[in-house]
């Protein structure tokens, strides 16, 4: 199965019988079904050479232990870099709100903003490995589109920003628990279910928009800011909770099969995204309810 999220899609995982991460078809010569595939195994040989247990725990179907060498990822890697990440997102949109006042000047700097961003996400989710200078550009540039809409909302709704950074981490922190405790099981079927309600919500959103822009639906349409809006902005933040899912499994797997320590970055870089997307549907929820008191 391929991740939501573009950054870990390009490695080509997919799922079988339940089992989330990799591949499990035989290459050409290769072992039998049911052996599990590493697909880092190229990359700088194969780091379980050296265990003699690593294929009796594939014959089970069990992913290897991680390790312990230099040069692979591991979770102080994930988290470290990002908490670089997400720390740049904070200094951008810090910036922009201190700097830049609530003008439609503004407004159009954070589009741009975010049109930047999006394309510099773009490269680097086509790269065939980690480039941190377009990681960190893409959360600065990301950092001064939320810094203008969060001040905006908040010119409106005081204390909005605030309220929708609680419930990111909310949301973020409950989604990693009940991944943790087993509560939700990552498989083939989940991600098929999950990725064509994501799809299917996209491109209805996209219609929405053109409607929008083409005066059919002046007041916003699905994403109006009443019942109807909070109830499209409820799904959303469901769905990026469902992309954490996909996220946490990715990075999990990519531990435990020895990926090299680069990717550490991507994992940073996918986990930023999925986590601008919550929040950004979060300030728009607080918004709706604001208004609705």
């Amino acid at each position: 199965m391929r991740s939501s999220n573009p950054v870990f899609s390009r490695r080509g995982f997919s799922r079988d019988n339940g089992y989330a991460g990799f591949n499990t078809a035989p290459p050409a010569g290769g072992p039998a079904v049911g052996t599990q595939a590493n697909p880092y195994a190229q990359q700088g040989g194969n780091p379980y050479a050296q265990n003699p247990y690593a294929q009796q725990d594939q014959q089970y179907g069990a992913p290897p232990q991680a390790p312990v060498s230099t040069g692979r990822m591991t979770m102080d890697d994930v988290v470290m870099r990002s908490a670089t990440t997400l720390g740049t997102v904070a200094v951008g949109a810090i910036l922009a709100w201190a700097v830049l006042p609530v003008s439609s000047t503004s407004y159009g700097l954070a589009i741009g903003a975010a049109l930047i961003a999006f394309v510099l996400a773009m490269v680097q989710s086509f790269k065939r490995t980690a480039s941190p200078a377009l990681i960190l550009a893409y959360a600065a540039f990301e950092g001064v589109f939320l810094g203008v809409i969060s001040e905006m909302f908040n010119s409106q709704w005081s204390g909005a920003p605030f309220q929708a950074v609680l419930g990111t981490m909310a949301v973020a922190g409950a989604t990693l628990l009940v991944y943790k405790a087993g509560w939700i099981r990552v498989t083939a079927r989940y991600a098929r279910i999950g990725m064509a309600i994501a799809i299917a919500f996209i491109l209805v959103m996209a219609v929405n928009l053109l409607l929008v822009v083409f005066g059919v639906a002046p007041d916003g349409g699905l994403r109006s800011m009443g019942p109807l809006g909070a109830i499209v902005g409820i799904i959303a933040i469901l769905l990026g909770a469902f992309f954490l899912t996909l996220d946490f499994k990715q990075i999990e797997d990519g531990i435990a099969y020895g990926a090299p320590r680069e990717e550490a970055w991507l994992a940073a870089f996918g986990l930023t995204m999925t986590l601008v997307w919550i929040y950004v549907e979060m300030l728009r929820l607080v918004a709706i309810f604001s208004s609705s008191d």
